[in-house]
């Protein structure tokens, strides 16, 4: 399936859109001061929802967001509403790339998208760059994370960003939605787990910016210090404890079984590395925040993943994306859900 194409008339020709279009794009490039010449590009990056490209001419280095090729669901990949977020906290202490151009035309490369600066550094997936311990690494992603929640989000200017209140029903109420769009078969752990988070709803504390999906392979390290996060898709504001909750649901340790939410970053298994309980303790110390309802937060996490890739696997059914990660998810998206389901019930 051809990605990126020259023209809107190649792009035409073919039986999916293109998900670049170069000539136009450069255009773009050239309104925005952001060198001159003509454009290369190639995806970048492990993630499977938004799609990332390194885009390369003379005079510079940057890297494009834009959403998958549709039918997406609704209010889903907006990558305009990442964008406002990325310059708020430009102003801010979190570890962000900074935004240099957004784009609402969809004349240019088919849908919206946003042009960042490119953060030179290492993702960590399976092994530790020189110079970076485990224990460093642990430290450093539970370190970024209580600068995003202790962010004054009002005054960075992300007022109307989110509902500072009723949080957690909504993420009830949405994904329960969400999986009605998305569903491909009927899971049925998955409906278990959605009675019991909707009766087992704890009190959340005040409300701060929400990641939404914060874990090790969505941040950059450079040297030995975390450098940027990335993947702000789904932020809002809201009950910070869903991110800690997200992080838990995604971190492997030395003994777990194979596990499809937690396959991408693996290196978190070896010798040394902090364990689940170990993040937690430290959280809480930095924070001040108390973990008493954890379990439902974990749980919260890996249903809403288990809902959101149903969703990519209805677009790998589709034929709208050749991530072969999707293949996993005919038995992946299940597995998650008995584990949301043995998460609540633990």
């Amino acid at each position: 399936m051809t990605a990126i194409v020259d023209t809107p008339e190649e792009g035409e020709a073919l039986d999916q859109p293109p998900l670049l279009v170069l000539r136009p794009l450069e255009r773009f490039f050239d309104e925005q001061g952001l060198g001159e010449g003509k454009i290369t590009a190639e995806p970048v990056g492990d993630g499977h929802s938004n799609v990332t490209y390194l885009v390369r001419r003379h005079g510079g280095v940057w890297v494009l967001r834009r959403p998958p090729r549709p039918p997406l669901p609704p209010s889903a990949h907006d990558v305009l509403r990442e964008a406002r977020l990325l310059r708020a906290l430009a102003t801010t202490t979190v570890r962000v790339p900074k935004v240099l151009a957004t784009c609402d035309d969809e004349r240019v490369i088919g849908a919206p998208f946003y042009v960042m600066e490119r953060v030179e550094g290492t993702v960590i997936n399976t092994t530790l760059p020189d110079g970076l311990t485990p224990t460093r690494a642990g430290d450093e992603l539970i370190d970024a994370l209580v600068e995003v929640h202790a962010t004054d989000w009002q005054a960075c200017g992300l007022e109307g960003f989110g509902k500072p209140t009723g949080y957690l029903a909504r993420q009830v109420r949405r994904f329960t939605g969400l999986w009605e769009h998305n569903a491909t078969r009927r899971i049925p752990a998955l409906d278990e787990v959605t009675a019991w988070l909707g009766a087992n709803l704890p009190e959340s504390g005040p409300a701060t910016i929400v990641h939404g999906d914060y874990r090790l392979g969505n941040v950059m390290f450079t040297g030995d210090r975390l450098s940027a996060i990335f993947d702000w898709e789904l932020a809002t504001i809201g009950d910070p404890l869903a991110d800690v909750g997200y992080l838990l649901a995604t971190w492997a340790q030395a003994g777990d079984p194979e596990s499809t939410i937690a396959s991408l970053t693996t290196v978190t298994r070896q010798p040394g590395f902090p364990t689940r309980d170990d993040l937690v303790a430290r959280y809480e110390e930095r924070s001040g925040r108390s973990m008493q309802a954890l379990a439902w937060y974990t749980t919260l996490a890996l249903w809403k993943s288990a809902i959101f890739l149903e969703g990519s696997y209805k677009r790998r059914l589709a034929g709208t994306t050749e991530d072969a990660f999707f293949d996993r998810l005919k038995e992946g998206v299940p597995e998650i859900a008995e584990r949301a389901r043995a998460t609540a019930l633990g």
